[in-house]
């Protein structure tokens, strides 16, 4: 083994891209640091798939690995007793570390992170003199950078950039979509030592996590990733993108990837993935579905990431509808048998026993439900990152504070993602069964989102106002005859 400065890698750096390569010799260290562990209320299988996904690749490289178990990681760095070197890490708090162990030496080079395919200095050479930052615009460009889905003369294939419009379709009448299963990590000695070790740190008041233990259903190591993506790409892609906007009771995987785990764990290349993806068509998969799950990950997933450093930590305390609801007891808990209706029931159930919903639940159910109640979006944005078990610092900022509950006033997205029981209605199964109707905005079974719907364009519409986006819904809302009548019951409700 190399005599040079050993590789720490943090627990969402795990693939080969980031300690194979020109590092391929390096002594790599891990740190299991437990006041990380206990520093929030982390769901309890977002802990376990990180502990395990660090063991396992400790494990794999054998003598070149180097694993601690310390209080922290200055800690455990200084038990390690030499200066190591690391790449870019996924949090601002992270990267204030990792700088100041930089200039006590601790650490002696700082790597360009390879978990993205765009590197941020030329992030920041493409945002420069842009007065706002477009999403569809940063996607194409990716595209064109990285030469994926584009005909010799550099247009698209197929003519369009963006097939979103083929990807609305409402869900089937039956309760699943019936297609091939996803892949299934099988538990192995290393599941059962980490689940004993949570036990133990549970029981000793280290940690308090929320959501149930349960099976490790996600990928998190090298060799499951791998699996995973071929499962995907051979028997999912095909039909993932008609349905991908849709919501079924039954069927909380779909033909959705389910990757998001072992990329954020840094197991997958994003670039690699989505080579791979491309491969699929036009001999396997339709266009829409590739180009669909191509803009999830080399368009919005590397949006996000861009967004978190180039916005800043201030980003967070974003708040332009002045939002400031503390977050109920039974959601920070996830006692979903607390909840009535029967979408936000669903799913708030996944996360309780998964520590995972697809992107629709999350953005037009559960952000749908807060922008509605004006949950506080710091706090908000907080919970998304601990109770998933996709979640990390970065992810959620741009998803939460700016997408799904607009607090920043427009960067991300260009008005309001609320919605009444008619969208859901439209979109998913759960209506079928609920005690709400959809329909209705006053009574015993008036809708919360129906009536929440209209209560937050009242409540927010002095700030709303002069988005042209929003003209028609402030119509409706001042044709309403019943207006009074529903913020009033909407202000009281106690049941949803």
């Amino acid at each position: 083994m190399s005599d040079r400065a050993p590789l720490w890698l943090f627990g969402d750096q795990l693939g080969r891209h980031f300690h194979g390569g020109a590092h391929a010799d390096r002594e790599v260290v891990l740190i299991e640091s437990r006041s990380a562990l206990g520093r929030h209320r982390y769901h309890r299988q977002k802990l376990h798939l990180v502990l395990y996904a660090m063991r396992r690749l400790a494990a794999e490289l054998g003598d070149r690995a180097t694993l601690i178990q310390a209080e922290s990681y200055r800690d455990g760095l200084a038990r390690l007793g030499r200066p190591v070197i690391t790449h870019e890490p996924g949090s601002h708090a992270a990267a204030r570390l990792v700088e100041d162990l930089a200039k006590a030496g601790v650490v002696q080079d700082i790597l360009p992170t390879t978990g993205f395919a765009l590197s941020k200095q030329d992030f920041a050479h493409w945002a420069e003199d842009r007065g706002r930052f477009l999403m569809e615009d940063f996607y194409r460009d990716q595209r064109r950078r990285f030469g994926v889905l584009l005909e010799p003369d550099g247009e698209p294939v197929g003519g369009r950039w963006n097939l979103d419009r083929d990807n609305r379709e409402q869900p089937p009448r039956q309760a699943s979509l019936g297609v091939p299963a996803p892949y299934r990590p099988q538990e192995n000695e290393i599941d059962r030592q980490v689940r004993a070790d949570l036990d133990e740190l549970a029981a000793h008041g280290r940690i308090d996590p929320v959501g149930v233990d349960g099976p490790r259903l996600f990928a998190a190591s090298h060799d499951e990733a791998r699996r995973a993506l071929d499962r995907f790409l051979d028997t999912r892609l095909a039909t993932f993108g008609t349905h991908q906007d849709a919501m079924l009771d039954a069927d909380w995987e779909m033909s959705h990837a389910l990757l998001s785990v072992p990329l954020n764990l840094g197991l997958l290349d994003p670039l690699h993935v989505v080579r791979a993806a491309e491969r699929r068509h036009p001999d396997g998969a339709p266009l829409n579905s590739v180009e669909g799950f191509v803009r999830q990950i080399l368009g919005w997933r590397e949006w996000i990431w861009h967004l978190y450093w180039h916005l800043g930590p201030s980003y967070l305390r974003r708040n332009a509808l002045r939002a400031g609801t503390r977050l109920p007891g039974w959601w920070r808990s996830l006692d979903a048998d607390q909840v009535t209706a029967q979408c936000l029931r669903t799913a708030l159930t996944g996360v309780r026993d998964r520590g995972f919903v697809h992107h629709i639940q999350r953005l037009m159910v559960l952000g749908n439900h807060a922008l509605q109640r004006g949950y506080a979006p710091r706090a908000l944005t907080d919970w998304f990152a601990t109770a998933f078990v996709d979640g990390f610092p970065w992810v959620m900022p741009a998803n939460v504070i700016g997408m799904s509950q607009y607090a920043d006033g427009g960067i991300v997205a260009t008005k309001p993602y609320a919605a009444g029981g008619a969208y859901i209605n439209r979109m998913s199964d759960s209506c079928r069964s609920c005690a709400f109707d959809p329909g209705t905005r006053v009574g015993e079974r008036a809708c919360p989102f129906t009536a929440g719907y209209w209560a937050f364009l009242d409540r927010n519409e002095p700030r709303l106002r002069a988005n042209h986006r929003m003209a028609q819904p402030l119509r409706g809302l001042r044709r309403l005859s019943d207006l009074d009548v529903v913020v009033g019951q909407e202000r009281d409700r106690e049941s949803f």
